[in-house]
């Protein structure tokens, strides 16, 4: 399940990653790929901080007796 995001890179072979990657390349320029990746790494970061937050307050209310 935790997986399913990335299946679709099942259907690309070494030679179509190559490809994408020489065109990401060509896109971006070497000098500023590092900084997209920097970014990106920021992002997902931030994200699965997010999502951890979210988890704690999710079990912090469930520890929480009801209130009358």
């Amino acid at each position: 399940m935790a997986l399913l995001p990335l299946a679709f890179l099942e259907s690309f072979g070494f030679n179509e990653l190559l490809v994408i990657l020489f065109i990401i390349l060509l896109l971006f320029g070497a000098k500023r790929l590092p900084e997209l990746m920097r970014s990106l790494g920021k992002g997902a970061k931030e994200f699965k901080k997010g999502m951890s937050e979210t988890e704690d307050d999710k079990e912090k209310d469930e520890r929480k007796p009801p209130t009358p």
